[in-house]
C-alpha cells in the first residue's frame, strides 16, 4: 500500500463536513463510513508517510502494535457512535452544529493516533480537545453550559501546559520532533511535570478528573461514548509518546504514579456509588479505569526492560475499555429514551461484567496479563489491590445498571429503533468476540481458564453481585449528607468566570489643546450670557477686519 493512504485517515472526515451544507439529516447516516479507511489501515498498515512539506520531521503511520490497536478500536467506536447518534438526534435541532464538531473531533482523534511526530500529535490533540466542547454543550441548558465551561477552561489550560512542555522537550532533543528520537533522550523534571499534568487533564485520572463527571452526563449519549471510550485515552497515549522509555527521573517518579493510579482506581468507584445518574456513575467508573492505564504506564517506567509487555497491556486494555465503556454509555442513553427488553439487558450486562474481569471475556484476559506483570515487578499486596479493584468495579457498574433500570419506570417510553440497537449491540458483544479474534488476547484468555485462575477472577464478581443484591433487597439509599457533595472545581470555575466578566474600568478621556480652547470659549459665553451671540458676532467681525487690514 502506498504511504499516501495515511492522508486519507484525517482528510475524509474533514471532506465529509462539506456535505453538511446540503441536508445533514440525509448525509449524517453515512458518516460512519469516514472511519473505514482508519479501520482498514489498522488491519493492513501502509508504510509510514514522511511529509516534510508540512514541517521538518512530519510523519504519519502506525508502525507499532499500540498505534494499530488504538486506531482500530477508535475507528470501530466512532463508526458505531456515529450511526447511534443519527437516531439519538432525531429531533433535528442544531444538526449542522453537532455534526461539524463531531467530524472535527473525529479528525483530531484519528490524526493524533497516527502521528509519529510531536507537532502532528499536538495539532490533532488540540483539534479534538477544543472541538469536543461543542459536543458537551450541544443539549444546551444550565448543566451543559456549566460542564462545557469547566471543560473548556481545563482544556485550554492543558493545551498551554502541553505546548510549553513540548517546546522544552524539543529544546532537549536539539529541535527534533520525531517520537523515536525522543525515546532515547533524557527528560528534565519541569518538562516531565508539564507534560504529565497537561495530558493528565485530558486523561482524567485523580486529581485531574474534575471536568469528566460533569461533561459526560451533560453530553448526548453518543458523545459520551467517544469522550470516555476514545478521547480521554489520548492523554494516556500522549504521555506514552512524549516521555522517554528509559529515564532515571521517570523511574524515580514511577512509585508516585503507581500510587496516583491506585487512588484513582478506588476514588472513582467511591464517588460513582454516590451518584444518582447512570452516566455520572459511568463517568466516575472511567476515572477508575484510567487509573489502571496509569498503573500500566508506571510499570513500564519502573522496569524499563518490561516496556514491550507494558505496550502490549496498554494496547489490549485500551481496546477492551474503549469498546466496553462506549457500549455502556450508549446503553445509558437507550435506557433513558427507549423501552428495553430482556435480551437488551443481557447484552448490557456483558460489557459491564467484562470491565470487572468476567471469565471468558476480554476483561479476564487483561486481568491475567496485569497480574503477571505486577507479580514480577511489585510486592504481592498489589495483587490484592487488583482483586479488590475488580470487586469495586463491579459495584459501580452494577449501580449504573440499576439506575438505568430505574429510568425504565416511565410508561411512555417508545420502542428502541433498530438503527440504534444494531451499533450498540455490536459493541456489547465485542468483549466476548475480541479474545478469539486477537491472538495476543486469546493467549492471555487461555491462561485464565485453569481452576485457580478462574477462582481468582470469580470470587470478586460473586462477592460484588451478593453485595449488590443485598443493597437492592434492603433498599439501600445514599445518605442525605452525601447526596450533594461540594464541588470545588465548579466553585472555582464560577469564581474565575465572574472575575473574567467584571465590567471594565472606564477609559480615561484624553485631554488636548482643542478641548482646552473649547472650555475657554464656554466660559466666555457664560460671562456674556445675555448677549453671547452678539458678542461673538462682533468678535468675529473684528478679527476679519484685522486680517483684511494686515
Amino acid at each position: 500500500m502506498t504511504p499516501l493512504w495515511w492522508i486519507v485517515v484525517p482528510l475524509i472526515p474533514l471532506l465529509a463536513g462539506v456535505l453538511l451544507w446540503l441536508r445533514p439529516e440525509r448525509v449524517a447516516p453515512w458518516y460512519w463510513l469516514a472511519c473505514v479507511p482508519a479501520l482498514l489501515l489498522s488491519i493492513w498498515p501502509a508504510p509510514a508517510l514522511e511529509w516534510s512539506l508540512l514541517w521538518p520531521g512530519a510523519s504519519w503511520g502506525a508502525d507499532d502494535l499500540l498505534a494499530r490497536a488504538w486506531l482500530g478500536f477508535s475507528a470501530v467506536l466512532w463508526a458505531c457512535a456515529s450511526r447511534f447518534a443519527v437516531a439519538d438526534l432525531s429531533d433535528g435541532r442544531h444538526l449542522r452544529r453537532f455534526w461539524l464538531f463531531w467530524l472535527l473531533s473525529l479528525t483530531g482523534n484519528l490524526l493524533l493516533v497516527i502521528a509519529q511526530d510531536a507537532a502532528s500529535f499536538y495539532i490533532g490533540f488540540s483539534v479534538m480537545s477544543l472541538s469536543a466542547y461543542g459536543l458537551v454543550v450541544h443539549l444546551r441548558g444550565p448543566a451543559p453550559r456549566q460542564a462545557g465551561r469547566i471543560y473548556l477552561q481545563l482544556a485550554v489550560l492543558g493545551e498551554m501546559l502541553i505546548y510549553a512542555g513540548m517546546l522544552l522537550r524539543m529544546h532537549e532533543a536539539g529541535g527534533l520532533l520525531d517520537f523515536v528520537d525522543w525515546q532515547s533522550i533524557p527528560i528534565g523534571a519541569t518538562t516531565a511535570a508539564l507534560l504529565l499534568v497537561g495530558f493528565g487533564l485530558k486523561a482524567g485520572f485523580w486529581p485531574l478528573h474534575v471536568w469528566l463527571p460533569l461533561a459526560h452526563p451533560a453530553a448526548p449519549a453518543a458523545a459520551s461514548a467517544v469522550l470516555s471510550g476514545a478521547m480521554i485515552k489520548a492523554g494516556i497515549l500522549g504521555i506514552w509518546r512524549f516521555l522517554p522509555a528509559q529515564d532515571a527521573l521517570l523511574q524515580q517518579w514511577a512509585v508516585w504514579l503507581l500510587a496516583i493510579g491506585a487512588i484513582s482506581t478506588f476514588y472513582g468507584v467511591l464517588l460513582g456509588l454516590l451518584h444518582h445518574k447512570a452516566k455520572a456513575a459511568l463517568a466516575y467508573s472511567s476515572v477508575s479505569q484510567i487509573g489502571y492505564l496509569l498503573i500500566i504506564l508506571a510499570l513500564g517506567w519502573h522496569q524499563p526492560e518490561a516496556r514491550p509487555a507494558a505496550a502490549l497491556m496498554l494496547a489490549l486494555y485500551g481496546v477492551h475499555h474503549g469498546l466496553a465503556k462506549g457500549a455502556l454509555f450508549m446503553g445509558a442513553g437507550l435506557s433513558a429514551h427507549a423501552r428495553l427488553k430482556g435480551w437488551h439487558w443481557v447484552l448490557m450486562a456483558i460489557p459491564a461484567l467484562a470491565l470487572a474481569g468476567l471469565p471468558f471475556t476480554s476483561g479476564a484476559a487483561i486481568k491475567v496479563l496485569l497480574k503477571d506483570s505486577i507479580k514480577n515487578s511489585l510486592p504481592e499486596i498489589w495483587l490484592t489491590v487488583l482483586s479488590v479493584g475488580s470487586l469495586a468495579t463491579l459495584l459501580v457498574v452494577a449501580r449504573a445498571l440499576w439506575l438505568m433500570r430505574q429510568a425504565q419506570q416511565n410508561d411512555e417510553l417508545p420502542v428502541a429503533q433498530a438503527s440504534q440497537i444494531l451499533p450498540w449491540a455490536l459493541l456489547c458483544v465485542t468483549p466476548v468476540a475480541l479474545p478469539w479474534l486477537w491472538p495476543e488476547m486469546r493467549e492471555a484468555l487461555l491462561h485464565s481458564l485453569p481452576g485457580y485462575a478462574l477462582w481468582a477472577a470469580t470470587w470478586p464478581l460473586a462477592l460484588g453481585l451478593a453485595l449488590s443484591l443485598m443493597a437492592m433487597r434492603f433498599n439501600w439509599r445514599i445518605p442525605k449528607a452525601l447526596e450533594h457533595l461540594p464541588n470545588p472545581a465548579r466553585a472555582a470555575s464560577i469564581r474565575f468566570k465572574r472575575w473574567m466578566s467584571r465590567p471594565p474600568k472606564p477609559a480615561a478621556t484624553p485631554t488636548n489643546r482643542a478641548q482646552r480652547w473649547r472650555k475657554l470659549e464656554r466660559r466666555w459665553n457664560r460671562f456674556f450670557q445675555p448677549d453671547a451671540v452678539a458678542a461673538s458676532a462682533w468678535l468675529i467681525a473684528a478679527l476679519l477686519l484685522l486680517g483684511w487690514l494686515t
